[in-house]
């Protein structure tokens, strides 16, 4: 939770998303009312078990869709090179990021 100003300040694409999914670790009005003032941002993220419903289950679908990019990152691990960064340069490991992608398309067509 104490990272996320820092991912979404030094993002890579020049739009701010409108949602951010997370974890029942992002479940927090203080970072909910942060995001939604600095950034604009609606944070969809489950209940903790000691707080009460905080948002309608709407939002929360987007939610449990989540396991698609978890897939994808589970994929991604079966390349070594990607999972310890052996490259100096950011511009190579995005490219074997990209390599990575797309044999995982090829794979699945």
């Amino acid at each position: 939770m104490k990272l996320v100003n820092a991912t979404v300040e030094q993002r890579f694409v020049p739009d701010v998303p409108e949602r951010l999914v997370g974890d029942k670790a992002y479940d927090s009005d203080g970072l909910d009312e942060k995001m939604m003032q600095d950034y604009a941002i609606e944070l969809i993220a489950p209940n903790r078990c000691n707080r009460g419903p905080t948002q309608d289950g709407r939002p929360l679908r987007r939610y449990r869709r989540r396991w698609k990019i978890e897939r994808l990152f589970a994929w991604l691990a079966n390349f070594r090179r990607l999972v310890t960064r052996w490259e100096y340069h950011a511009d190579n490991y995005l490219g074997f990021l990209q390599l990575g992608c797309v044999v995982i398309l090829l794979r699945h067509l």
